[in-house]
């Protein structure tokens, strides 16, 4: 089944049945739905270099990745719901591994020379980042997943941080914690540095003292949370909560607790930021471990749905989403003793 056999099966010009399968906007929904639906139920399958000529699109959608600080389980969480999502299309994710952020822009500035990819995905945002600023010049199209403080108009898609660590801070000084960790992301990351005004805001707001070597910054490991935790334990008195940025983290977290012959949930209680991992349920940890809850495979699902959007003609500027974070409160969590 070629182009020109499908075109005449519908009905329809070559050129119509073509800008309908491309996503072109002027296409009428009710057709593009037909047009779709034939050729999945005929088998049809476009030339690749046929419809790059005809569109001028590689059907493929870049990200560049940092080793250690844009790597690791949650990344491979939200590229799997990116892939899910424009499999459907057939489109391809193109992903490069870098090693600095020089090495990173000039694989930029390589995607718009060479023009192998049709849209880029920014990830871990600074609140100055060069990078949109970059990819602007370069007419390379891009969604942001995260915030940043540029004023250049761009497409993005963020959880509201500040929120989920208000409202894990806020659940801890209800059962009467006073002296609560913060183990947050890398430093200088926008969703780090909203994670920690959320806290710091609702301990003050609730008369309470900020300790800042009760608060750290570092990757999304066990490794991480594992050290940090026993560094927050010396501390005198010692923190009778944690928060925990992630997960993995958390799971670091649990070891040190539990190394110094203390109870989770009883004599210290954590909060981990849930990124609804297949293959790490919160609910199934002994104990049950409390929650802000946030999926990754989504926020990759949905971000390859606006990409579309902005493809098929929306415009970056009105491509904004903030995602709200729900607290799941679990045996993790108790009264402070």
């Amino acid at each position: 089944m070629n182009l020109k056999q499908l075109a005449k099966e519908l009905g329809l010009s070559q050129t119509t049945v073509s800008r309908a399968l491309s996503g072109y906007p002027e296409v009428k929904p009710e057709t593009r739905a037909r047009v779709t639906a034939a050729a999945a139920a005929l088998g049809y399958r476009p030339n690749v270099s046929a419809l790059g000529l005809a569109t001028g699109r590689n059907g493929s959608i870049g990200m560049v990745l940092r080793w250690g600080i844009q790597s690791g389980p949650h990344i491979v969480e939200f590229l799997g719901g990116v892939g899910e999502r424009l499999a459907h299309d057939e489109i391809d994710v193109s992903v490069s591994a870098v090693e600095n952020y020089e090495d990173e822009l000039r694989t930029y500035r390589r995607f718009a020379q060479t023009k192998r990819v049709d849209a880029v995905i920014l990830h871990s945002p600074t609140p100055t980042d060069a990078r949109v600023r970059l990819l602007a010049d370069l007419g390379l199209p891009f969604i942001l997943h995260g915030r940043t403080d540029t004023a250049q108009p761009h497409a993005w898609l963020d959880i509201d941080n500040y929120g989920a660590m208000q409202a894990a801070t806020k659940h801890l000084l209800k059962l009467g914690h006073r002296r609560i960790g913060l183990l947050n992301g890398p430093a200088g990351m926008t969703f780090a540095e909203h994670r920690e005004r959320g806290y710091r805001d609702m301990l003050t707001r609730s008369g309470q003292e900020v300790v800042p070597h009760l608060i750290a910054n570092g990757l999304f490991t066990d490794e991480v949370g594992f050290r940090v935790t026993h560094e927050f334990l010396d501390r005198h008195p010692r923190p009778t909560a944690i928060i925990a940025g992630s997960m993995m983290t958390a799971l670091g977290v649990m070891r040190a607790i539990r190394s110094r012959g203390l109870q989770l949930g009883e004599e210290v209680s954590l909060i981990a930021h849930d990124d609804v991992f297949s293959y790490l349920n919160a609910d199934n940890m002994v104990p049950p471990i409390s929650t802000t809850r946030s999926s990754m495979r989504a926020a990759g699902f949905r971000i390859a749905e606006l990409i579309l959007q902005m493809l098929s003609g929306a415009s970056p500027a009105d491509i904004h989403e903030l995602w709200p974070v729900e607290l799941v409160a679990r045996a993790s969590t108790g009264p402070v003793r």
